[in-house]
């Protein structure tokens, strides 16, 4: 026995010992940023386990550029100011040559400063509230017109909603996004009295309260229904208590931005039939390239295991990524952005992605409904609609214009004709 402990510690301790130059040479290195710890470890974790599985499926077929790809993973736990650490850590301790990672907004404004000083490259994989754009970031995800808008469209024209709660965690993505809805929906003409917005923490559990304020919101025989911008675990709290409530999708539709097939894997989805969600990509999209996608996860990670929107955003990135490495001839950050730009990419609904000048990709937007199995019936489907920066319903935003590639610019004054320089913050 301790004759096996010494192999075992020695061999630990050969892993852990720098590299020859020549050895790290002949490797490109992968930055994994995600929690896998702490209240956002039940998205997070599997998309560290996604970015591992398209990391061996290319070294599988020779690596880039010759090179094997090395993963780095570090575990920022959930903790916001720990994300901009670990990325720091990334850049100068592992010189790793991209990062794919985080899934708040606020772990992503976290690292944002950090990758810039550093001039790293991430490409963020989950749907977020814009009002960012940084030369540094790819936005693979969702902006919200290519999923709150087109959400709450389908609640107005689709199933007559009068009244609007919007439900969501206390931090930067919901209460901006929240705030182009409510403007949005004015627009619209639902008055303000007619909307009810609600904060709660991440990890909130106790949503008895709420969910009646909610019912309470349709005591006038007016059509209620909820936005979702909870996050996390807090979704099984809330879904729970929606039950326990006795209220239906056909009572008081939910429609949500943060629940996939992951967070549903975990929850009794009995009463939650005919629920809705907004994302990209659903599990359920019929597709061969999709098919193959599932199969692969599957096989790795088992039969129980689910695909979902931000998994199909890395993977869409993470090729993109590659391609443009192979057209550029390096790993160098300026050189891979100027040929990220144009990029395309087979999605895995049956189009194709391509990469704007403003960072984000064009992607359709789906509505799906919760089956009894966990997976969603898709019940709307657009063409590819180009991501939006800067959303056209806040008036300072509205003249906003990003375009990285020809202008240079992530804020770009169209009145003015000027380069803003202060980012946004709502």
């Amino acid at each position: 026995m301790k004759k096996i402990t010494n192999t075992i510690a020695g061999a630990f301790a050969l892993g852990c010992m720098t590299l020859p130059a020549t050895a790290q040479d002949d490797t490109i290195k992968v930055g994994v940023l995600h929690s896998l710890s702490g209240t956002m470890a039940i998205s997070e974790t599997t998309l560290k386990d996604t970015m591992l599985m398209l990391i061996d499926q290319q070294n599988e077929k020779g690596g880039v550029m010759g090179k094997q790809l090395e993963a780095v993973v570090v575990d920022p736990a959930s903790d916001w100011p720990l994300f901009a650490e670990k990325a720091r850590e990334l850049l100068t301790v592992h010189e790793v040559d991209v990062i794919f990672g985080n899934w708040t907004s606020v772990s992503r404004k976290s690292v944002l400063p950090v990758i810039e000083e550093l001039n790293g490259l991430l490409f963020y994989p989950v749907q977020y509230e814009g009002e960012e754009s940084s030369k540094n970031v790819f936005y693979t995800g969702a902006a919200p017109n290519q999923q709150a808008i087109p959400a709450t469209d389908y609640f107005l024209e689709e199933l007559g909603v009068e009244k609007f709660a919007l439900l969501g965690t206390d931090y930067v993505y919901p209460r901006t996004t929240n705030k182009i809805l409510e403007q949005y929906l004015k627009d619209n003409g639902i008055p303000a009295e007619d909307i009810f917005v609600n904060y709660t923490p991440f990890g909130h559990s106790d949503w008895s309260k709420i969910v009646s304020d909610v019912v309470a919101l349709g005591a006038d025989g007016k059509k209620v229904g909820v936005i979702s911008t909870i996050n996390g675990d807090a979704n099984i709290g809330f879904y729970k208590e929606l039950a326990a409530a006795g209220i239906s999708a056909d009572d008081i539709p939910v429609v949500a931005f943060s629940v996939g097939e992951e967070e549903l894997s975990g929850l009794d989805t009995t009463n939650l039939v005919g629920h809705l969600a907004a994302w990209n990509y659903f599990q359920s999209a019929d597709s061969e390239a999709n098919e193959e996608f599932i199969a692969a996860w599957k096989a790795r990670m088992g039969e129980d295991r689910v695909t979902n929107d931000p998994m199909e955003a890395h993977y869409i990135g993470f090729n993109m990524w590659v391609n443009a490495v192979e057209a550029a001839g390096t790993t160098d950050v300026d050189a891979v952005r100027e040929a990220m730009y144009g990029q395309e990419f087979p999605n895995l609904t049956g189009g194709t992605a391509v990469m704007l000048p403003n960072h984000h990709l064009a992607k359709p937007v789906l509505i799906g409904e919760i089956q009894d199995d966990g997976q969603f019936d898709i019940i709307s489907q657009t063409e590819e609609v180009p991501g939006d920066a800067w959303t056209d319903f806040l008036p300072e935003s509205a003249v906003l214009k990003s375009d990285w590639q020809e202008l240079g610019c992530g804020m770009y004054n169209t009145q003015t004709s000027t380069c803003v320089q202060i980012q946004s913050n709502y």
